[in-house]
């Protein structure tokens, strides 16, 4: 041992972290899809025959064979169903390689984002539609993993306005 301090560090607690920050947000982004799954297995059996009213949004039985706001409701279900599993895959690898140098707010929007659009493929591949429960009488009916998409999505645009980097800080180079 030479005793020389070095600025660059072990590439194992490096690679460590990379692991938990990815497991955290594959975690996060599955209970969200799990509490979105949930919702809607409830829905399927308490709204059936009534919806509840509880301004300002009350719990009302609807199902979309579209995407978002209804978008391509005529289509047929093959090409929703591609369409919405390959952004979800988009979402999953971009979710994949920026978590290990992302800022927490940027892995939570995106465990918002992933969380939301994992629970609406899986609610879509049983039946071709995907479950809403939420109505406002003012907008489309909408389920909790659209709120954790769009909750996420307002997240990233915030923090691209903030200058919040997705990268954290690079440490100046070395004079020696």
């Amino acid at each position: 041992m030479t005793g020389e301090r070095t600025a660059v560090r072990p590439a194992a607690p490096a690679a460590g972290r990379a692991a938990r920050r990815r497991i955290w947000l594959l975690l996060t982004a599955g209970v969200l899809a799990g509490i979105d799954l949930g919702a809607k297995a409830w829905a399927q059996t308490a709204l059936v025959d009534a919806p509840i009213e509880a301004w300002p949004v009350n719990l009302q039985l609807a199902f979309n064979p579209g995407m978002a706001f209804s978008f391509a409701a005529d289509a047929p279900a093959g090409v929703v169903i591609t369409i919405a599993g390959l952004i979800t895959a988009g979402v999953v690898v971009w979710a994949w390689r920026m978590a290990p140098t992302a800022r927490l707010p940027w892995r939570a929007a995106t465990a918002l984002i992933l969380g939301g659009a994992v629970a609406n493929v899986i609610d879509r591949a049983g039946d071709s539609v995907v479950t809403d429960y939420l109505h406002t009488g003012w907008w489309p009916t909408f389920n909790l993993a659209d709120v954790f998409i769009v909750l996420g999505g307002i997240s990233i645009v915030i923090l691209s306005f903030l200058g919040s980097e997705h990268e954290p800080a690079k440490q100046p180079p070395s004079d020696d």
